[in-house]
């Protein structure tokens, strides 16, 4: 058994705390860096012999998590239904989860207004509107990644502060108890150019179980190898990428050159780019990213915008597989420590590092034991949980005077709770009596 069934057979306390985890989607690890943190997370909450309910308005994915197996409660829930507030009245959480901030703004005021007393708590994957930000500047600009990466460039501040997103986002972090971020360079981002207090943040990156102490050799591998889920719009950018301006300058030096390119909900305009001949192979989702990380000698991961620590990279440590990215790639992954692999930031050089990296078996080892190095130094379980933990309990003891201190997410709540109401009720009530809309 994986870990996380272990510690769901073994659980025999009876359960003290109540949680409820909303999820914009069901979680399927396998196709998600996102889906993967929220199944670390649920573990973190089942080794406390927490009582777990995980409830969605989304339809069921083929490859999602098995919730039930592991004593998790599973609800269907529906937008803008009173019938939520009946629901979540009975249940009584002390602990609410959104796992998007979407998901806070359809149902985090009916959570307050049945269960005030209830921390709430903010899970973020990443900055989306950091994400959403520099996919317009790559738009704008598509050769200017220092623009995109670099905080010190107005332009980037600018483009975040600009939009709709980042006003809805941030507003929610804000009527939020607590928000966990993966990458602490945001929680730098968001306290230096937003003013968003500390105390409403918890660094809680992707987290793994000890380090793996041996590997397949560098003799043994074959082949480039790219992973991401096509929907993400960052992996799809790569991969366009790859095909049209860095692909073809690896293949020049090394003729013989494959990359294999797995990911979750291939569409037909990404089979469409598979050529054979040029050793350009489009593949649908693998069923065991680790076993084909496994196999490859290293890890292409040319992402031009994004947020958030990239899950394709921790799997690349963990099979002991060095990977060439961008600083996109890399951001808040290595702190102060040495990159497993190489960073570079334009098709020529990311293209001589993964040549280079390829045929270095001496670099390739340097690379592969920074990456347990660095794994061990961030990425350990046990370290972030006792800390996530430390914190919720701290916040459920001192949670009127945490949100006394919080006054612009009262006023937030204040405003967006009562809009929110009005026009979840008339969409409810609209919905009920669809003939008796007049005509427009």
């Amino acid at each position: 058994m994986s870990d996380i069934d272990t510690v769901a057979a073994s659980r025999s306390k009876a359960p003290t705390t109540r949680l409820l985890i909303i999820g914009y989607v069901w979680p399927e690890p396998g196709s998600s860096a996102a889906s993967g943190h929220m199944m670390q997370l649920i573990q973190c909450f089942l080794e406390q012999d927490w009582h777990i309910t995980f409830a969605s308005p989304a339809t069921e994915g083929e490859h999602r998590a098995d919730l039930i197996s592991l004593g998790i409660h599973e609800v269907r829930i529906a937008l803008n239904d009173s019938s939520f507030d009946v629901f979540v009245s009975e249940l009584q959480p002390h602990v609410v989860l959104f796992d998007q901030f979407m998901i806070e703004e359809q149902f985090g005021w009916r959570v307050e207004q049945q269960c005030p007393d209830a921390l709430r708590i903010l899970e973020t994957s990443d900055f989306q509107s950091l994400r959403h930000a520099r996919h317009q500047l790559i738009k704008k600009a598509p050769d200017d990644l220092q623009g995109v990466f670099d905080y010190s460039q107005s332009g980037l501040f600018r483009e975040i502060a600009s939009s709709d997103l980042a006003q809805r986002e941030i507003a929610s972090l804000y009527r939020c108890d607590l928000n966990l971020m993966t990458s602490d360079v945001e929680i730098a981002l968001l306290t230096g150019m937003f003013s968003l207090p500390a105390a409403l943040l918890h660094w809680c990156p992707l987290m793994i179980d000890g380090v793996p102490d041996s590997f397949r050799p560098f003799a043994e591998r074959a082949h480039f190898l790219s992973i991401g889920n096509f929907r993400h719009a960052p992996n799809w950018d790569a991969v366009l990428w790859m095909k049209t301006s860095i692909w073809p300058l690896i293949r020049q030096q090394l003729p013989a050159a494959q990359l294999h390119i797995y990911g979750a909900y291939t569409p037909p305009k990404a089979t469409a780019l598979h050529n054979a001949a040029q050793g350009f192979h489009v593949k649908n989702r693998a069923e065991d990213a680790l076993q084909v990380m496994a196999g490859a000698r290293v890890c292409l991961a040319p992402l031009r915008f994004g947020a958030g620590i990239k899950g394709k990279l921790m799997d690349a440590m963990l099979c002991g597989t060095p990977s060439v990215t961008t600083p996109i790639g890399a951001e808040a992954m290595s702190g102060d420590l040495v990159w497993p692999g190489l960073i570079a930031n334009n098709p020529q050089q990311i293209a001589a590092a993964a040549v280079r990296l390829y045929q270095d078996e001496s670099l390739w080892l340097e690379a592969q034991h920074a990456g347990q190095a660095l794994l061990q130094s961030r990425f350990q379980h046990r370290q972030h949980c006792e800390s996530l933990m430390a914190r919720i309990q701290t916040l459920r003891e001192e949670l009127p005077e945490h949100r006394l201190a919080n006054f612009t997410g009262s006023m937030l709540r204040h405003h967006h709770h009562k809009s929110t109401k009005y026009m979840a009720q008339w969409i409810e009530a609209k919905n009920r009596n669809p003939l008796s809309q007049p005509d427009a």
